[in-house]
């Protein structure tokens, strides 16, 4: 009888590592992964694939903190309740300003991507006609309902939807490695790998869902510290894999005109392999990339605002805060879909370096070292790698601000 009790437990752990996995990675793996290459192209593969290593190791070891302090609060608290805890009011004011700027900013480029691709399905596979907004009510109403179920809703749809990612992707590595060729690694310029990171800590960004899943993985530490630990790697391979297809097979010039031009590295590795299903694969991974990130960060936000607003994440209330989650992007969506295209690259190398950088590290030092809080991990939380980390995060700040003044 007890091994049976053993068995069972063992195998509830798996699940829901597996979903805890899945979410993390989900959420970290964008559309933007389409883009990647096009900013990490002009540094060669080698100094691409050590930024991209290098950024991912921070990330990872930021997220850790993140759990630490998610784990010194109680059940369905989230960044608010953190930062007025460790930072004050005027704390709390400021993370908050700066949560809500970077992702409801990620939801409008999340309708303004996906609701074309699901005016495009319905068109090909259901021969309907879709004009003007409705592509974006669509993608509301359908991901809306989604997150308005709730957790469970979000984790059986996000691991459906993350599956079919992975399936796009390996189609779309396996078409076009035919055209890879080695000789192409031969180029270094570690300067551009520099330049590349602000990007890369976009596409690493997942932080927001920590919370949300201390709660609903049962406060677990070990469950949630490996669903951090493989979360991560996944896109991890995944964006190395991917800049390993690209560099090797697409010329440089070819990759800087798809840059200037603005369309993905697909649009490049199409016209090399010629292949028409690059194409395809392409859009289909790109709304699948779309929709994982996308019930991430609507996760998380039904969270924040639920935190914030002091209200319960169940029944009416949370179709209240569903709806506070998805009107403002999908109006801003409607009006102008480039509105916040200059505030998504800001919010890339300052929102990102500063909420999923500068934040658990001031967390982390302050429950540890003034309050005396139990920190898990000595090393991470150790004063010199706390001070590396907020060094690396204000490094890549400035950069982008930097970058931005040029």
């Amino acid at each position: 009888m007890e091994i049976n009790t053993v068995s069972i437990k063992t195998k509830v752990s798996a699940g829901r590592i597996l979903s805890g996995t899945l979410m993390i990675a989900g959420t970290t793996v964008g559309a933007g992964m389409l883009g990647i290459p096009l900013v990490t192209a002009p540094a060669g593969f080698w100094p691409a694939a050590s930024a991209t290593a290098l950024v991912w190791l921070f990330m990872m070891a930021t997220g850790l903190l993140f759990l630490e302090v998610a784990l010194w609060m109680p059940n369905e608290t989230n960044i608010l309740s953190m930062a007025c805890r460790f930072l004050g009011n005027k704390g709390k004011i400021v993370v908050g300003v700066m949560f809500a700027f970077l992702y409801y900013c990620l939801m409008v480029a999340y309708f303004a991507a996906g609701a074309p691709l699901v005016t495009g399905f319905f068109h090909t596979v259901l021969g309907m006609e879709l004009q003007g907004w409705t592509g974006c009510v669509l993608f509301a109403l359908i991901f809306g309902f989604v997150v308005a179920l709730g957790v469970k809703s979000i984790d059986r749809t996000n691991i459906i939807i993350t599956v079919a990612m992975a399936a796009a992707f390996v189609g779309l590595l396996g078409i076009g490695s035919g055209s890879v060729e080695t000789a192409r690694w031969s180029f270094y310029n570690w300067t551009g790998a520099f330049v590349a990171i602000p990007v890369l800590f976009s596409a690493f960004g997942y932080h927001n869902v920590i919370p949300s899943l201390c709660t609903y993985l049962g406060r677990d530490r070990r469950v949630l510290t490996f669903s951090i630990l493989f979360g991560t790697l996944i896109p991890l391979m995944m964006y190395l894999l991917w800049q390993w297809l690209i560099i090797g097979s697409i010329p440089q010039e070819l990759i800087l005109e798809a840059k200037a031009l603005g369309k993905p590295a697909t649009t490049a590795l199409q016209s090399v392999s010629g292949s028409p299903w690059i194409y395809t694969l392409g859009q289909y991974f790109a709304f699948f990339a779309i929709v994982t990130s996308m019930l991430g960060v609507a996760f998380s936000m039904v969270d924040f605002l639920g935190d914030g607003l002091k209200i319960a994440r169940n029944g009416l209330k949370r179709v209240f805060l569903t709806i506070l989650t998805f009107l403002p992007p999908f109006l801003f969506a409607v009006l102008d879909p480039f509105i916040f295209d200059r505030a998504l690259g800001v919010a890339g190398g300052i929102g990102e370096a500063f909420l999923n950088g500068i934040l658990p590290v001031a967390l982390v030092w302050i429950g540890k070292y003034n309050q005396d809080l139990p920190v898990n991990s000595r090393w991470l939380s150790a004063r010199y790698t706390l001070a590396v980390l907020l060094i690396i995060s204000l490094l890549v700040m400035f950069w982008e601000i930097i970058s931005l003044l040029k």
